[in-house]
């Protein structure tokens, strides 16, 4: 079977689609299975002018909005780039973005489509203030899961949690599949360590929605308390002058190190004591995962797929998002207690490899890409 992931943001880019679809050429590598990539350069712009017309609802409704007409003429440079660089036909395409998706059903509308949701565009640009609830373009983004399930052959999500999200904007939600992402065991090696003050890092872009300044807020406080510990914050985003700022006038300054991007985290990873990242949203939340398999205790908030990675007590403590006090007593559970926090840790490890291994979910993949022969609707 001839495959093609159909990407948005090149491979390299941080990310759970990132942290999975590369990977998966190495495991579909066989007589049986061949596994192409694409995606739309970065450089690409303004090129498409191709008249937009979606079969479930009208854009143009929502087109005053800047942020929709950007979202359109993105559309339309990926339906550009499509046509002039692909001439190879396929057996099945996997998408991982809607613009992805819906571009390579117009390029290649007789090929069986599986357009797997990673996360929520509209959410995010509502936390991080970019849009209203309610207004034109959250109108027009949670419109596209409706077109989304039109043109694709099955619907796809990577997390239990995420599925009912979309549920309400979409005809049949009893038809969406989850298949969580997966990891390269081999990626990620726990090493042995002894560090004297514990050291917390969390790895995401910094922006709002991802709750660092509520997580510097609790450092804040552990620091009050009387606890030593060092904080990794690995990642850059638009906030992170005013996060640099905010660790200054909480005085934990000292205590924080800002290292901006950093292409492969997981490789110092295990040399960390606490991944703890407090997001006010997450369709799945892969570091949380990569730091499992890391052998690292885990502190999230009980937010979307978090949940389902992390059972409270058990591989990983949960808080309530925007709660600084009670990630700071979270926190301070784990600092105070290596006993519990090496408990925890090994529970998360033991999980992440049995649920989240790139092996398992290659061959749940597999399973369902066996399910539509090419050129048949399913």
């Amino acid at each position: 079977m001839n495959l093609l992931q159909a990407l948005f943001f090149p491979p390299e880019q941080p990310g759970g689609v990132s942290s999975m679809i590369p990977y998966l050429q190495e495991r579909f590598r066989s007589s049986r299975w061949e596994m192409d990539l694409f995606w739309l350069p970065k450089r690409i712009r303004n090129k498409g002018h191709e008249k937009v017309i979606f079969e479930t609802f009208d854009w143009t409704q929502f087109g005053e909005s800047q942020i929709v007409q950007k979202y359109i003429q993105t559309y339309r440079d990926y339906l550009w780039w499509t046509k002039l660089r692909m001439s190879k036909t396929y057996d099945l395409i996997h998408s991982h973005h809607p613009i992805a998706g819906l571009a390579m059903k117009k390029v290649f509308p007789d090929t069986p489509l599986i357009q797997t949701l990673h996360s929520s565009y509209e959410r995010e640009l509502i936390l991080n203030g970019a849009i209203s609830e309610g207004g034109l373009e959250h109108q027009f983004l949670v419109s596209l899961y409706r077109e989304l399930e039109h043109v694709s052959d099955r619907l796809m999500t990577v997390s239990q949690a995420f599925a009912e999200y979309v549920a309400p904007y979409i005809l049949d939600p009893s038809n969406i599949g989850v298949i969580p992402n997966g990891f390269d065991e081999k990626r990620f090696k726990p090493v042995p360590h002894d560090n004297a003050v514990p050291q917390l890092v969390t790895v995401t872009r910094l922006v709002p929605a991802k709750g660092i300044d509520t997580l510097l807020k609790a450092c804040a406080e552990l620091k009050n308390r009387g606890h030593e510990y060092v904080l990794h914050i690995i990642g850059d985003g638009p906030s992170r002058a005013d996060l640099e700022n905010m660790a200054k006038q909480l005085g934990i300054y000292n205590e924080t190190i800002f290292y901006g991007y950093t292409l492969h985290p997981e490789e110092f990873m295990p040399f960390f004591d606490i991944f703890v990242l407090p997001s006010r949203a997450e369709a799945f939340g892969s570091v949380f995962a990569e730091a499992a398999l890391s052998c690292l205790a885990l502190v999230g908030t009980n937010v979307g797929g978090i949940p389902e990675q992390i059972e409270d007590g058990v591989n990983g403590l949960l808080v309530s998002p925007d709660d600084e006090i009670a990630l700071a007593d979270a926190l301070e559970k784990v600092i105070s207690d290596p006993a519990y926090r090496y408990e925890l840790s090994r529970s998360a490890w033991d999980k992440a490899k049995s649920l989240y291994s790139l092996t398992r979910v290659a061959n749940e993949l597999k399973k369902t890409y066996l399910q539509y022969p090419s050129g048949t609707k399913g």
